[in-house]
C-alpha cells in the first residue's frame, strides 16, 4: 500500500503540469506515492508531453471533459474507491489522496511533511498547506469557511473585501486569522487536498454536478458532517499560479462559479433556510453572475478570469 495517491486533473495546460510534475516527483521523505493524470481532452499536446517526459506517471485520457470532480472520481475509482459511502476501499488503495492542481510547485519535503502531520492528527480527515501566489500574496482560498447565506452575503455585498479584519464579515476566507497559523477550518481548496483514506470511505467520491467549482467545499462539508476535522496546515507552502485553466474558458468559467454556488446552497442550506431568504439568494447570484459577465467583458483578453472566485 503506498501512502499517497497524487491526483492531477489537466486541460491545456501543458508546461505548466510538466513542472508541476517534475517538483512532485523531485519530493523525497519517509513515504510512497503514486500519481496518476487525468487528461480532459486537452488539444496542446499534454498527453504526449507527460507520456515523453514522465513514463511512469498514470494516464488516464478521459472520452470527454466532464469536467473537475467527473476527472478525479476516474482516478479515485483506479485508486480503489467506490463511489458508494462505507464501502471500504480495495487492499491497494492508498493511505492518503491528494488532489493537486497542474499550476502547483511543490517544496521537496511537501508531501512527506503533510504525510506526517496528518499520521500525527487521527482525526483529521484532510488538510491542506499555504499557498501563495507567484508575487508572495497568500492565495485566499487555501482556507475557508461554508458559504453560508450569511457567509455568502458579506462576500457577495463587497463587505468581507471591505472588512477583512472583521470576525464577522471576514470569515469566508479567514482573513482575521494570521495565514501563519495551524487552525482547523470548513474547508481548504481543491488545488492541493489531502484526504485520509478512511473519509473517502465515509462521504464517497466527489459530486460530479459540479463541474468545475464547488466540489472541494461540498466534499469537505461531507467529511466534517461524517465527524472528520479538517487543517490548514502552513508549515508547508506552495506556490500556486491558479486560473490557468479558467482563463482559457472565462466565460464558461464564470457560469460553472455561479452554478457552483447555486448548487452548493441548493444541496445544504436551502432547506434549513426561510423562502424569503432562499429567493433573495437566487436573485443575486443571477445579478452578480450577469454583472460578473459584464466586468469580465471589458477586461483585456489577458486579464480574462474569475474574479470571484479569488
Amino acid at each position: 500500500m503506498v501512502d499517497v495517491g497524487v491526483v492531477i486533473v489537466n486541460y491545456n495546460t501543458r508546461e505548466l503540469l510538466l513542472a508541476c510534475l517534475d517538483s512532485v516527483y523531485k519530493n523525497r521523505g519517509e513515504m510512497t506515492f503514486r500519481v496518476l493524470v487525468v487528461d480532459n481532452c486537452s488539444t496542446d499536446g499534454s498527453v504526449e508531453a507527460v507520456r515523453a517526459a514522465f513514463p511512469q506517471v498514470e494516464l488516464i485520457e478521459s472520452a470527454y471533459n466532464g469536467g473537475y470532480a467527473y476527472a478525479n472520481n476516474l482516478a479515485l475509482r483506479r485508486l480503489g474507491f467506490w463511489d458508494q459511502p462505507g464501502r471500504a476501499p480495495k487492499p491497494d488503495a492508498p493511505r492518503y489522496v491528494l488532489l493537486l492542481n497542474p499550476d502547483t510547485l511543490l517544496p521537496p519535503d511537501a508531501l512527506a511533511r503533510m504525510v506526517a502531520f496528518l499520521d500525527a492528527k487521527p482525526q483529521a480527515g484532510a488538510a491542506g498547506p499555504k499557498l501563495v501566489r507567484p508575487d508572495g500574496r497568500l492565495d485566499k482560498a487555501c482556507r475557508r469557511s461554508f458559504p453560508s447565506p450569511e457567509v455568502s452575503f458579506w462576500r457577495l455585498t463587497g463587505l468581507s473585501r471591505l472588512f477583512p479584519r472583521s470576525r464577522r464579515f471576514g470569515r469566508y476566507n479567514l482573513t482575521y486569522i494570521d495565514p501563519d497559523l495551524t487552525i482547523q477550518v470548513d474547508s481548504v481548496v481543491g488545488a492541493f487536498m489531502m484526504i485520509r483514506q478512511e473519509a473517502i470511505r465515509d462521504v464517497g467520491l466527489l459530486d460530479e454536478g459540479f463541474f468545475m467549482y464547488g466540489e472541494d467545499l461540498d466534499w469537505a462539508y461531507r467529511i466534517k458532517q461524517a465527524g472528520w476535522q479538517i487543517w490548514y496546515y502552513p508549515e508547508v507552502t506552495v506556490l500556486h499560479y491558479k486560473g490557468a485553466s479558467s482563463r482559457q474558458r472565462s466565460t464558461e468559467s464564470i457560469r460553472a462559479f455561479y452554478d457552483a454556488m447555486r448548487r452548493f446552497h441548493h444541496k445544504h442550506y436551502r432547506s434549513q433556510t426561510p423562502w424569503v431568504v432562499n429567493w433573495l439568494i437566487e436573485v443575486g447570484i443571477t445579478v452578480f453572475y450577469y454583472l460578473e459577465l459584464g466586468r469580465n467583458a471589458l477586461r483585456p483578453p489577458g486579464r480574462k478570469g474569475v474574479a470571484s472566485a479569488v
